[in-house]
């Protein structure tokens, strides 16, 4: 099957390596649910470390060339993210949609990540996806595409498509509607920025992956999707800004890196809407597998968790959760 890939892989990258590359060592990668992930070799004069993304289009994610003009873009405003070679949006090339990249060194393991850190290295990480986040808002949007839209409406629509909603997401959609602040400027938005999505190395955050679901949007959205408990994988309430530090240190670290000030009541209705966007999915993933779309135990787990998700956002509605 990898031969036939290999070959039309070696094709793409001429252009880029120049003519006689070979592509070596083929493998492909664990994870990615809605893009396929190998990883390679390139040899010409020097052998290459590179990563291939597949998939087909759809009307959910963002185009192969869509994702790598918006890191191009990020990377200009000083966010990490891998160097891009080649992205096509056709399937002509390689039968779906393409993205070539350099591969970075470093772990992607969120509970290895954290084990390995100390104080020290929880509150330097912390404040690198601060100023990443920082740099990605500062990212130019304009001109390339990139669609805005209304979250809150977006997973309720969602949720209703299922048929079944339950009493505390559907009490909540209303309070949210009800309550929501006023609207901030538009900015390039990554769209799921969160622990799982970055690869950490030695010195820190080394890449911020996965920019698929990159729109325009408020950066409320980015710097509260990183806070929810589900991104803390485990780690304690006062650590909840992606299990690393408290969120007021997350949002200060923010404000000086973007020079503004974050309005407090503002983030809040957006960690509520983040939260209540989660619980959504568990129940989308959990309707994968009750219909036998897709029958897996790891959805039905991930079913599961729409009960505590309830209580993480009435708690929220209530004045709780993280401070």
């Amino acid at each position: 099957m990898s031969e036939p890939l290999t070959d039309a892989l070696a094709e793409v990258l001429e252009p880029v390596l120049g003519a006689g590359v070979v592509v070596a060592n083929l493998r492909r990668l664990t994870g990615g649910a809605s893009r396929t992930t190998w990883a390679f070799d390139a040899v010409t004069d020097i052998r290459s470390s590179l990563i291939l993304r597949t998939g087909p289009p759809d009307d959910v994610h963002a185009s192969m060339e869509l994702e790598a003009t918006v890191q191009q873009r990020a990377a200009a405003a000083g966010a990490p993210v891998p160097r891009i070679l080649a992205a096509d949006s056709s399937p002509a090339a390689l039968g779906n949609p393409y993205l070539i990249c350099d591969a970075i060194a470093g772990e992607t393991l969120v509970r290895r990540i954290h084990r390995a850190l100390d104080d020290a290295g929880r509150s330097r990480l912390l404040h690198q996806c601060a100023q990443a986040l920082a740099a990605i808002h500062r990212a130019d949007p304009d001109g390339i595409g990139l669609a805005a839209g209304d979250q809150l409406a977006e997973w309720r629509d969602r949720l209703d498509e299922m048929g079944d909603p339950t009493a505390p997401f559907e009490w909540a959609f209303r309070r949210l509607q009800a309550h929501r602040p006023p609207p901030s400027r538009q900015v390039l938005v990554h769209g799921d920025f969160r622990m799982g999505n970055l690869i950490v190395d030695d010195e820190g955050l080394a890449a911020v992956l996965d920019w698929e679901l990159v729109h325009l949007g408020e950066v409320y959205e980015d710097l509260a999707w990183f806070c929810i408990r589900a991104w803390r994988f485990g780690a304690p309430e006062e650590r909840g800004a992606g299990g690393l530090g408290s969120v007021e240190t997350f949002l200060a670290a923010y404000e000086a890196a973007a020079d503004l000030t974050l309005d407090r009541k503002a983030f809040r209705w957006w960690l509520t809407v983040a939260t209540l966007r989660w619980g959504v999915i568990c129940r989308y993933q959990a309707e994968r597998h009750l219909s036998g779309q897709t029958r897996s135990v790891e959805l039905a787990a991930i079913g599961r968790r729409v009960s505590e998700t309830e209580w993480d956002v009435l708690d929220l509605l209530a004045g709780g959760g993280p401070r």
